[in-house]
């Protein structure tokens, strides 16, 4: 799986749902006023992958969102809020991770290059993460932070992930220029960037990053048409550190990897 489609994933969906009541809202009540809300689309993503023999991908993907008054679902999170004021919100999430890759998807020339059998090799596979997600909005603009612990012990390691947004109108819609950065702690690096064990016994390399942490910078667009429909599109850009860049499984001279969603979507 692509590492940074599931990530630019998110941070739309979640755009979505919080864009419902749309952009020209006044009231200050958010998402969370008024009746539940679903929301269903349609968007492809462009990914440059970092890994080994990727390349550029164009992914077709499902938008499925609900928003009820304490209970969300948006794309591959659930969350459920238990306090919530005027501008600050907390909530417990679960969140399924899809970060890593399947051994076919990476090019075998390219891990021949680096000395690894991909024979040898585990695929790195999907972890459901849980934890708490707070978030505070004003005129200042919008400060978020998630705390996640694998649930499911497949890297059995932790993340930390904060972003700051400030939203504004442009052209008839929602403009938010986004900057943050997510830290991996070393099991969850170590899983997919590292070698495992199991590998290094076969045979392959032994590389073992510790803790990374990794910034970004993106811009998300939300815009209403008419009355249901809904324009959606993001940007985002992340700086991978020496820890990653130097990963067996990263293809070389990779400073970083680009991703552009776009997509429209249906509310009821």
């Amino acid at each position: 799986m692509n590492k940074l489609f599931w990530p630019v994933l998110l941070s739309v969906l979640s755009l979505n749902a919080v864009a419902q009541s749309g952009p020209d809202d006044e009231s200050g009540g958010g998402p969370n006023d008024g009746p539940p809300r679903w929301g269903v689309g349609l968007a492809a993503i462009f990914n440059d992958s970092p890994y080994l023999g990727e390349g550029t991908r164009v992914i077709p993907i499902p938008l499925i969102t609900y928003q009820g008054e304490n209970i969300y679902f948006r794309g591959i999170t659930a969350g459920l809020t238990f306090m919530r004021s005027e501008s600050l919100e907390l909530s417990a999430i679960t969140k399924l991770r899809f970060d890593g890759f399947s051994v076919d998807d990476l090019g075998r020339k390219e891990l021949a290059d680096n000395g690894i059998n991909y024979r040898l090799l585990e695929d790195r596979d999907i972890a459901l993460d849980a934890g708490m997600a707070i978030k505070w909005s004003g005129s200042a603009g919008e400060f978020e932070i998630e705390l996640l612990a694998d649930v499911t012990d497949t890297s059995g390691g932790q993340e930390v992930a904060i972003q700051y947004g400030y939203p504004m109108q442009f052209a008839g819609g929602r403009l938010t220029p986004n900057v943050g950065a997510t830290w991996l702690s070393e099991d969850n690096a170590n899983y997919y960037y590292g070698t495992l064990d199991e590998e290094v016994a076969r045979g392959v390399i032994n590389y073992r990053p510790d803790a990374v942490t990794i910034p970004h910078v993106g811009v998300n667009y939300f815009r209403p048409l008419g009355n249901n429909w809904s324009l959606i599109a993001a940007v985002k850009y992340s700086m991978l550190p020496d820890e990653i860049q130097d990963s067996p499984f990263i293809e070389p001279n990779t400073n970083g990897t680009a991703s552009v969603l776009l997509g429209i979507s249906r509310g009821f």
